[in-house]
């Protein structure tokens, strides 16, 4: 079946999937109402209501919350024997949003943890512990070992830059309608990109795209099932 998962794999992808999505939902509950269940000294990109849409991190942990519900209903209804094959857009989303929370993932992991004041540690407590731990690392191990597919074409590896694109316009705007006298407060350059000079923008953001570009390739090499020949 084309686009489809194998059948081995579905109750363990459904079950994910829709983890996933409770999981997000809880995220996005704790922050809202700023409820703590871990003490610590938090890092400066936490923040409640809807300021926390400014954030990649909110941005991609929800976009994969929805895309892994959708997944799932299209998985129940292909175990159902309701359709006989998962659409190729479905995977397509799924690459695009997994490709936004891994790197959220590599960004906490490698940038903002440790130049954070407490370490990797204050960028995992509360809501932060779901969305820059436990949905990245759950989305990528259901890409790659349980929703294996044979048939996305090479191109749609260019679509996982999509979500990196948007938000590097949101972010070059936002930095320069904050700019005085050439600098930018940390209140509105939140992840620190410039904070040497506006003009790094034009080496950050590039960087950036290319290594999105390279998590969506390898998540895309990842995914890529070999198709056994017909015996």
């Amino acid at each position: 079946m084309k686009y489809s998962i194998e059948e081995k794999n579905l109750k363990e992808s459904i079950i994910i999937n829709i983890l996933t999505f409770i999981l997000t939902l809880a995220g996005c509950i704790i922050m809202f109402t700023g409820f703590k269940f871990m003490y610590g000294t938090g890092p400066a990109l936490e923040t409640t209501k809807f300021g926390v849409f400014k954030f990649f991190t909110v941005d991609s942990n929800v976009f994969m919350g929805i895309i892994a519900l959708v997944f799932a209903i299209q998985e129940i209804k292909l175990k159902k024997g309701k359709i006989k094959e998962i659409k190729p857009i479905y995977y397509i989303l799924k690459l695009i949003a997994t490709t936004g929370v891994t790197l959220t993932f590599f960004v906490v992991f490698t940038y903002l943890g440790p130049i954070s004041e407490n370490g990797i540690y204050s960028m995992l407590l509360n809501s932060n512990l779901f969305f820059h731990l436990v949905i990245p690392v759950l989305s990528l191990f259901n890409f790659i070992i349980y929703e294996r597919t044979t048939q996305t074409p090479f191109k749609y590896t260019f679509s996982g830059l999509l979500p990196s694109l948007l938000y590097a316009v949101f972010y070059l705007i936002n930095i320069l309608i904050h700019m005085k006298n050439g600098v930018v407060s940390m209140e509105y350059d939140w992840y620190c990109f410039v904070q040497n000079g506006v003009w790094t923008a034009i080496i950050v953001m590039p960087i950036m795209l290319i290594i999105t570009y390279g998590i969506s390739l390898a998540l895309w090499k990842l995914n890529k099932r070999v198709e056994m020949p017909k015996q």
